[in-house]
């Protein structure tokens, strides 16, 4: 049965679903231009799961992975028992649902259909048993970036694995941008790594049309639900609020923002009350990397060069990371904030250029996969770069926790054994 045929949201009033239609020629303009860049359907090699059933019973549900979606969606590893296939598996109990929160499942299933591209987790397998909607999305093995800093990179990452981060998430912006869309929710929670490597983009709950009237406007309004576990990460136009509104420029200051989050292992400003966030933002003030001081913009004489003067690499952010814990410190006890280390001034120059505080002045996502700090990652190929992951491990099957059985036509929620990984593997939200 499909999801939009379930007798569950009938009483709740929804746009007419030709809205996909209109926007279907356009999306297959932007999946055709550029050669083979956004002629993919959905994920290759082992991520691709739009050819898997949507029957319920071939799916064995082995641990939970997190909730999500205001703590009414539970996501699982599963397996699909066909093809032996992991998956996950987020599951939402609509008769729980109020009509705003079913007219956002249903803006999200659209918007899966409408995005095809190799760097977006989108929602590609759709369906419903009895009251519960299923979305299924490849399982993304090594979790969020923001996990992976968490538990084996609280120091930060090499300059080399976050130049592979952040390009996978340029890519996925720039074909955002292009269809007349702003994500509004990048963060490092938001940015996913599958087993096989391939860098994906989620959060595509806050994501806002820029289109009105078949016209694509130079500014908007609306603020993303969830803001206040946003504020570190949004523009100071968007914090705003005012008549200028903001654009897609937003997302370039927020890859700014995880860009110094992954160098440092730190949320910039998380520590800042609110207000004191907001102000700090407006007057021009952002965080820099760990090697200078945080002035603002204008103040800021210029880069840092690094001693090297190229890129540090997974060897110099070991080094870096052992010189932490020096007999300064207590063994057992971690410093309040990671030791400085040696960026390079190509690093530098690209968190200067997103932090710019006029949206303006900021560099386009296609300007930016340009830059020569992402020079490196067209000179690797992924394997190279999944050996910087170390010492992570990618998510495999719990082989000594019981399974469920193939689940059959409840509403009710269901209760599995947790996998033993890290807390919130990603962001469900």
């Amino acid at each position: 049965m499909s999801f939009l045929d379930c007798s569950c949201i009938s009483h709740a009033q929804v746009q007419p679903l030709d809205i996909e239609e209109q926007y279907e020629d356009t999306s297959h303009q932007f999946l055709s231009c550029d050669g083979s860049e956004y002629t993919l359907q959905g994920p290759a090699g082992g991520d691709d799961i739009t050819g898997l059933s949507a029957e319920p019973a071939h799916y064995q549900l082995l641990a939970e992975l997190g909730r999500g979606f205001n703590n009414l969606s539970q996501v699982s590893m599963a397996r699909h028992i066909p093809t032996n296939q992991l998956v996950a598996v987020k599951q939402t109990n609509l008769d729980e649902c109020t009509e705003e929160e079913l007219l956002q499942l249903m803006n999200e299933v659209l918007l899966s259909r409408l995005f095809r591209h190799q760097n977006l987790l989108t929602s590609r397998r759709v369906f419903s048993s009895c009251c519960q909607l299923w979305v299924l999305t490849p399982l993304m093995a090594y979790g969020s970036a923001d996990s992976l800093l968490r538990t084996y990179f609280p120091d930060g990452m090499s300059e080399s694995l976050i130049a592979y981060l952040l390009y996978g998430v340029l890519k996925a912006l720039e074909y955002l941008h292009r269809m007349g869309y702003v994500h509004r929710a990048l963060k490092a929670s938001h940015i996913l790594l599958s087993g096989e490597g391939r860098v994906y983009l989620s959060g595509l709950h806050s994501i806002y049309s820029m289109m009105r009237e078949g016209k694509r406007m130079r500014a908007v309004f609306d603020m993303p639900n969830h803001s206040p576990a946003l504020l570190p990460w949004l523009s100071p136009e968007l914090l705003r609020q005012d008549l200028h509104g903001y654009g897609v420029k937003s997302d370039i200051y927020s890859l700014g923002i995880v860009a110094c989050e992954l160098v440092s292992g730190r949320v910039p400003f998380q520590d800042m009350a609110p207000t004191q966030m907001l102000l700090q933002k407006l007057r021009g003030s952002h965080c820099c990397l760990l090697d200078v001081a945080p002035f603002p913009l204008g103040e800021l004489g210029g880069l840092k060069v690094s001693r090297s003067g190229v890129d540090s690499g997974i060897g110099e952010s070991v080094a870096t990371g052992s010189l932490t814990h020096s007999a300064t410190a207590p063994p057992t006890d971690r410093p309040q904030s990671p030791g400085p280390k040696n960026h390079s001034a190509t690093l530098h120059n690209l968190v200067q250029m997103c932090l710019q505080q006029q949206p303006e002045l900021r560099p386009s996502a296609s300007s930016l996969l340009t830059h020569a700090f992402f020079k490196q990652v067209k000179r690797h190929r992924r394997d190279s770069f999944l050996s910087l992951m170390y010492p992570a491990v990618p998510l495999t099957s719990p082989e000594d926790t019981p399974v469920s059985s193939p689940p059959g036509p409840s509403c009710h929620a269901l209760t599995m054994p947790s996998a033993d990984t890290p807390e919130a593997v990603w962001d469900f939200s």
